[in-house]
């Protein structure tokens, strides 16, 4: 009991002597721990917003349009389907908010939505059996819109007839991803009211959802489905394109954060190890003294894993909270908690591991330490370096060849200590690159395929009516027409956006980055997400079904795509309309430089009277601007690993030289010098772990940010490295800040009575 009892006093002692050292160890692994949480929580399947939705609904893992509503029972005799939704009339709307108009899917719905596909109601009620002019709405698309409970629900059908409605209730949905993402936006209504505003049957179409047993293994069932309706089918989706879409952007988020947290870990391991090895070394002396007192070699250990693995678990728990927070700020929408208990566990108990292995090895070479070590705490000796050697050679000042010879007395802890730093300077350089690559997105929104700063829908107005106007704009050098539809892939398994820009013979400026631009009718190109989907490459020949034609074309090109998980396939509005008559749905608008898009909508929506649809193309950059903000944070805590290993570097410097000062002064070097050798040895290391960490990771995050856009579907040829002026402020940041800490002890050490430091 005594002895322990005497531990604890001497580790109390030794972390008060410390402070600074023990909360960096504390903060570095509480920041690693609460990315990794972030990251798991952020990338877990069971967690995503589609999950949590899926779940809370009972969704369908197939949803099936047709033009007539299917036999339900022949569905639901299908392999595999074990329930099925519906089927649900679906009639297309347009509605009108303060001059603008957005294009609804108005769904029928009773009074009890069914056990399947149950709509999560958020924010009202649902619909009850009076509501002859209520509407439930799809939650994406109302917080797009500003629409609260209460606010007046105008639609207008096909006919033109106008119909309001009100809006009683906001609702979550598993069947379809985020507005604007995926359009047109969904909204709820009651049988009869959906007959009122459209009672043609040929102007609507049915939507069933299939449940299935197994919802990993969906083909039997679409193979049924397909087989069953033939060329009823419209367009289908599985559950796998839904959770796709709600997912993109927190996947993004969440691989950054993964990879830096991966990395940050082997960093933090090499920073606590860093620490205990340099403690072990200045407290040879103190350690000898406990073997003397009675203290064993397990005791010895079993104190030094205590006293260092408490710092690392301490920043286990610190992270964990911390990463349960930002999760839960990050994800608040959620039905279900931020992470699930197993992977929570993994991140805890494998951070530990790592520290406790970290701690563990340095101590077991503290507890060799005899009882009576040498008197004089000498550095060990050896050979010049070529650093020193050429310090010499080159005549520098006496100080800095002494602070050159230094800086490897101790090989092992010198190229650790570089390490050291240099894996956290590849992250922070990564982190720039990835910076980097979204401001590329947002100064030249042409290289992801959005050169189109608005996007024009006739609305009251046809279509050459409202090219017309566009055109006579003195800010818009381009009008490009377009249309989108829906495609079933070869196999009829899945529906994909086919996406008509512009003709054959003039283009939409796509970003092609393999092949060429689609230059005759039957050419198209396609994003990364839909070659992986077909399986196809660059001069393959492709057949889809739109609305039961088939259309075959050749891809000539890749581009970056970033909607869909790139699964679109672009081609000229003369391949993909059946006849040249057929007039376009939208037309997107390419501005002069410098032109504001605020001002051009304007002035659009005056000579129109109001009669068009002016969208502004969202950026996906913008989506994305969160990333900055944890890069930033990123950033900090790899900086508090390096400046964990620069502290260590420098303590076992002062350690191994302290007994060199009164020699130093006593061959007539000031203070000032005394100081300059001191810091030099440690600037040293820093130097070469800064200036390796930059090549290395300004090598690699151009590549990586392509393999990312590779396997996310929008495809390579994004990834920007930093550029050279970041670097240049980046590096000399690192290595000044790295000095100016190095000075401080070196100072005070250069300042202290020689018997002092001696001792």
């Amino acid at each position: 009991m005594s002895t322990i009892r005497a531990s604890v006093r001497w580790i109390r002692a030794d972390l008060r002597a410390r402070r600074g050292q023990a909360l960096l160890t504390v903060l570095a692994v509480a920041g690693i721990v609460a990315a990794l949480v972030t990251a798991a929580t952020l990338l877990e399947d069971g967690t995503n917003p589609w999950r949590g939705l899926f779940e809370r609904t009972r969704g369908a893992h197939v949803w099936i349009h047709t033009g007539d509503a299917p036999d339900a029972a022949a569905l639901r005799d299908l392999p595999g389907v074990a329930e099925v939704a519906g089927p649900y009339r679906t009639a297309p709307v347009t509605l009108t908010l303060d001059g603008r108009r957005s294009a609804v899917a108005l769904r029928e719905a009773g009074a009890d939505p069914g056990p399947v596909a149950a709509p999560l109601v958020r924010t009202g009620r649902w619909l009850r059996t009076g509501d002859t002019a209520g509407v439930v709405v799809e939650s994406s698309f109302a917080e797009a819109l500003g629409l609260r409970v209460g606010d007046p629900f105008p639609v207008t059908s096909l006919s033109g007839v106008p119909h309001p409605l009100t809006v009683v209730g906001l609702a979550g949905t598993a069947e379809v991803g985020f507005y604007p993402e995926w359009t047109p936006g969904l909204a709820w209504t009651l049988p009869a009211t959906l007959t009122g505003i459209e009672p043609a049957a040929g102007r609507s179409e049915s939507v069933t959802g299939l449940r299935l047993a197994d919802g990993e293994d969906t083909l039997p069932a679409v193979h049924g489905a397909v087989t069953l309706l033939d060329e009823q089918i419209r367009r289908m989706s599985t559950w796998r394109e839904i959770r796709a879409s709600m997912e993109l952007d927190n996947r993004l988020l969440g691989l950054l954060l993964g990879l830096f947290g991966a990395v940050g870990l082997v960093a933090a391991a090499l920073a606590v190890a860093n620490a205990v090895g340099g403690r072990v070394l200045t407290q040879t002396r103190d350690i000898a003294t406990l073997k003397s007192l009675g203290y064993t070699r397990r005791q010895i250990v079993a104190l030094l894993v205590a006293e260092h693995g408490a710092l690392g678990l301490a920043g286990v728990a610190a992270g964990l909270a911390g990463g349960l927070a930002a999760a839960a700020l990050a994800l608040d929408d959620l039905p279900f908690p931020p992470l699930s208990p197993l992977p929570l566990l993994a991140i805890a108990g494998g951070t530990a591991a790592v520290v406790l292995v970290a701690v563990a090895l340095p101590a077991w070479r503290g507890g060799r330490t005899p009882p009576i070590p040498a008197a004089p705490a000498a550095p060990p000796g050896g050979r010049l370096s070529r650093l020193a050697r050429l310090a010499l050679l080159v005549r520098l000042p006496p100080a800095l060849v002494l602070g050159t010879r230094d800086a490897f007395t101790r090989r092992t802890p010198a190229f650790l200590s570089i390490v050291g730093v240099a894996v956290p300077m590849m992250m922070i350089t990564i982190g720039l690159g990835c910076w980097a690559t979204l401001d590329d997105f947002l100064r030249h929104p042409e290289r992801v395929g959005q050169a189109a700063a608005l996007t024009v829908r006739p609305g009251r107005l046809t279509a050459d009516a409202a090219a017309r106007i566009a055109r006579a704009d003195p800010q818009v050098i381009a009008v490009h027409p377009g249309s989108e539809v829906s495609a079933l892939e070869p196999e009829q398994t899945r529906s994909v956006l086919v996406r008509g820009l512009g003709t054959s013979a003039a283009p939409y400026p796509l970003t092609v980055v393999e092949g060429r631009m689609f230059a005759a009718r039957g050419e198209a190109v396609a994003g990364q997400g839909l070659l992986d989907l077909l399986g196809a490459e660059i001069g393959d020949r492709v057949r889809m079904t739109v609305g039961g034609t088939p259309l075959i074309v050749r891809i000539v090109g890749r581009v970056v795509e970033p909607d869909q998980d790139g699964e679109v396939l672009s081609t000229g509005l003369d391949t993909l309309a059946a006849k040249d008559a057929v007039p376009p749905q939208f037309h997107r608008l390419v501005l002069a430089p410098g032109a504001d898009p605020e001002a051009v909508r304007a002035r659009l929506l005056i000579a129109s009277g109001e009669a068009v649809e002016v969208r502004r193309t969202v950026n996906p950059a913008e989506r994305l601007a969160v990333i900055r903000v944890v890069i930033a944070a990123l950033t900090v805590v790899l900086a508090l690993l390096a400046l964990a290993n620069l502290l260590t570097a420098s303590a076992l410097g002062l350690r191994d030289h302290a007994a060199d000062l009164a020699v130093l002064k006593a061959m007539g070097l000031t203070p000032r010098q005394v100081a300059a050798t001191l810091v030099t040895g440690t600037g040293l290391l820093v130097a070469l772990g800064v200036a390796a960490g930059t090549a290395a990771g300004a090598s690699v995050a151009g590549g990586l940010i392509d393999l990312q856009g590779h396997t996310s579907g929008v495809g390579a040829g994004i990834g920007r490295a930093p550029s050279a002026s970041a670097l240049a402020v980046t590096v000399l940041t690192a290595v000044g800040a790295g000095l100016l800490v190095a000075l401080v002890p070196a100072r005070r050490a250069a300042r202290a009575q020689v018997p002092v430091t001696a001792r």
